[in-house]
């Protein structure tokens, strides 16, 4: 498979009806993010069953500030709708199949219940 084009309007969409999303915040004046490029399209190749979506952050500044994008090239992975991975900079690729595999070995019924209980400690008391 190769990488699907993120835009402000099928960010949200994707990521909710996706099992697995990488995203990699990139532009086209980023000398590391040419440089991750290649790493990114391979893992796509290798990893057909995770859907691989670049999202240029000067032409969708929305979903970038959203993210919380400072610095590129950024790679967030979302699973089940939750970000469970985020990280800027430009990864070599045994580092990214790494993350891919620790994505991949999630327990998310785990990663759910974590979130709930951070959850309830911060919802303020009546």
């Amino acid at each position: 498979m190769t990488t699907v084009e993120l835009t402000d309007d099928n960010f949200e969409t994707t990521i909710k009806d996706s099992n697995i999303v990488l995203v990699d915040f990139w532009a086209t004046w980023c000398g590391p993010c040419k440089q991750f490029a290649p790493v990114f399209e391979q893992s796509a190749k290798d990893n057909p069953d995770i859907v691989h979506g670049k999202l240029d952050m000067e032409a969708e500044q929305r979903t970038a500030a959203a993210a919380g994008i400072t610095s590129i090239p950024t790679l967030m992975a979302f699973r089940e709708g939750v970000l469970v991975f985020s990280q800027a900079g430009a990864l070599p690729a045994d580092a990214l199949a790494q993350a891919v595999e620790s994505v991949k070995s999630l327990d998310m019924r785990e990663v759910r219940a974590v979130i709930a209980a951070q959850n309830d400690k911060s919802a303020p008391e009546n």
